[in-house]
């Protein structure tokens, strides 16, 4: 028999800590955007960056929201695309000045501080993480789609 039915007790641990990742990355990339948008805010074009960092901020949350309750490929995916992309847009505005285009600033930032740091590492591991989900599938926690009765569920 093959399935998630027989996946070693370590599988699905490791499954498990792998989603702690991802969610603790995402909360703290959310946290730490939400917390430094009043700073950006008056670096603008038609938006400010601090309202990109808000939106960051809410994308992160809800992703690590839908992880926790909701858990797929799909959500797996949309996680990684929040992380990822934080990360390297964050990565390409610290080490390229690519100037305001349309209705996005200059953000052009070419130094470290702790919590940039900070954000590179949690947008990392929950990046990575998010794509370990969404290459295993769902194999922990609620089912989704009509096949959740056959597989006991991992406490």
């Amino acid at each position: 028999m093959s399935g998630p039915e027989t996946l070693p007790r370590r599988t699905h641990v490791l499954d498990l800590v792998v989603l702690v990742l991802a969610v603790a990355g995402l909360g703290i990339d959310a946290y730490l955007h939400a917390d430094l948008a009043s700073r950006y805010d008056p670096i603008m074009a038609d938006v400010s960056q601090g309202t990109l960092f808000r939106l960051e901020a809410a994308f992160a949350a809800l992703a690590a929201l839908l992880l926790i309750i909701w858990r797929g490929r799909l959500t797996a995916a949309f996680a990684f695309l929040v992380a990822a992309g934080g990360l390297a847009l964050l990565l390409i505005y610290r080490f390229h000045d690519v100037g305001a285009w349309g209705p996005f600033p200059n953000m052009y930032e070419p130094v470290w501080y702790d919590k940039k740091v900070i954000a590179v590492v949690a947008q990392a591991v929950a990046a990575l993480a998010a794509l370990y989900l969404f290459v295993v599938g769902p194999r922990i926690g609620p089912r989704v789609g009509p096949h959740r009765d056959r597989r006991p569920r991992v406490v």
